[in-house]
């Protein structure tokens, strides 16, 4: 009979050592930043009495007509999913709201609603972006395309523009930096952060040249209804001959207050939705129901609701131009659209660091350039949405601060 206490002894139990496991994330994920945005106002969470300048969302009610209208759908039972190109009705107000507005015929088929604006330029770009395709982008620009484009392998070149000129796009400057391996050009008018609407000029000849050579053309138009001075917006469901090679890509978040109801949609041709279409399945798969019938009334409503958020918007600007320009060490312009002013601090300036010690010692958030670009690291973003008190409370601490700013 074996000695098991021996056996024991000569042969101990092995002592098995775990590796810890790590997430084995895609190497496409390096492409992706942390959002400056999302830095600061994390930051400012843990702090007392922080005004904010900061957030992209508007500060006004939703009108009460599309609430009602999300409430009588929630109670009619309509909690399941739609098509997968959008409920028909929305469609259809789609359709007839865009016809009429840019006097292009569009059909259903021209249309697909997704989960806000965010998840349409999602699709756009990731399923064009490819290894050995270039990407035209202004600098500055809204931080989500250059990663989406670099996450699947496509190639961004910037083109910049400059406070001496508005933040305006030059288009020859476009032009020039298209090559042979130039698949798209994404725009943003009026453009985030900068708050810059593009002349119809600049976009015909845009996408005049793209058209002519084969390259598509990405227009994020989330900002379209709010132009702050007395001009025709130049979209390019306008401004283009056909759809074949334009996404043109907007929402209801910010013309309507609308941002977490979340639905958006892609208007092209018929061929690039039939595609978007399947792709679309296998992310969100539909947009949000109720809210989906809450946009119906947005569309098909009285739009005095619109035209009365932009009034309030431009007196907000035109507060926070005189501000700006009355701050030390701060270059300011007048932006035509949106809700953002960009002014430059010295060239020599870091912003990050600036807005980072503005938040510490004042207690007012705002998100600095090189959230936004390569060539904008001097610059701090503000956001005006927000009522003119809180903008007026906010430079009451700036502009002293700002004034004992040794640079």
């Amino acid at each position: 009979m074996p000695d098991t206490a021996n056996n024991a002894a000569q042969n101990p139990p092995r002592k098995i050592k775990y590796r810890k496991t790590k997430a084995r994330w895609h190497p496409a994920m390096q492409a992706i930043p942390v959002p400056g945005i999302r830095r600061m106002v994390n930051l400012a969470s843990t702090m007392k009495d922080v005004i904010h300048l900061s957030i992209g969302q508007p500060d006004l009610p939703t009108p009460k007509h599309i609430i009602d209208a999300y409430i009588d759908a929630l109670n009619a039972g309509q909690t399941g999913y739609t098509m997968d190109a959008g409920l028909p009705e929305l469609l259809v107000a789609l359709r007839d709201y865009y016809s009429k507005r840019y006097d292009r015929k569009l059909t259903r088929d021209n249309i697909l609603v997704t989960s806000g604006a965010t998840e349409a330029m999602y699709l756009a770009l990731s399923a064009t972006s490819a290894p050995g395709r270039q990407f035209i982008v202004t600098d500055p620009s809204f931080l989500l395309y250059a990663p989406l484009i670099r996450m699947n392998g496509g190639e961004v070149k910037f083109v910049p523009t400059r406070i001496e000129n508005n933040h305006q796009l030059d288009p020859d400057e476009v032009i020039k930096a298209m090559g042979p391996r130039t698949f798209a050009i994404v725009l943003n008018s009026p453009n985030n952060p900068t708050g810059a609407v593009y002349p119809k000029s600049t976009i015909e000849k845009i996408v005049e040249e793209c058209a002519y050579r084969g390259i598509q053309v990405f227009s994020d138009e989330v900002y379209d209804h709010l132009i702050l001075d007395d001009e025709e917006y130049a979209s390019v469901l306008r401004c283009s001959v056909d759809l074949d090679n334009i996404m043109c890509i907007s929402s209801f978040s910010k013309t309507f207050s609308m941002a977490g109801l979340r639905v958006g949609w892609v208007i092209s041709s018929q061929a690039t939705i039939k595609s978007l279409r399947r792709y679309h399945m296998f992310t969100t798969s539909v947009a949000n129901t109720p809210s989906q019938f809450a946009g119906v009334a947005a569309l098909t409503g009285d739009q005095q609701c619109v035209r009365d958020m932009v009034s309030i918007y431009r007196e907000r600007r035109d507060r926070i131009v005189e501000l700006i320009n009355q701050t030390p060490h701060m270059t300011g312009y007048t932006p035509g659209g949106a809700f953002f002013a960009f002014p430059d601090l010295p060239l020599h300036v870091d912003g990050s660091d600036l807005a980072l010690r503005m938040l510490k010692e004042t207690g007012v958030c705002v998100v600095p350039g090189d959230a936004f670009g390569e060539s904008t690291t001097n610059a701090l973003r503000f956001s005006f949405s927000a009522s003119v008190e809180t903008i007026e409370s906010a430079f009451d601490r700036i502009i002293p601060w700002m004034a004992k700013q040794k640079f």
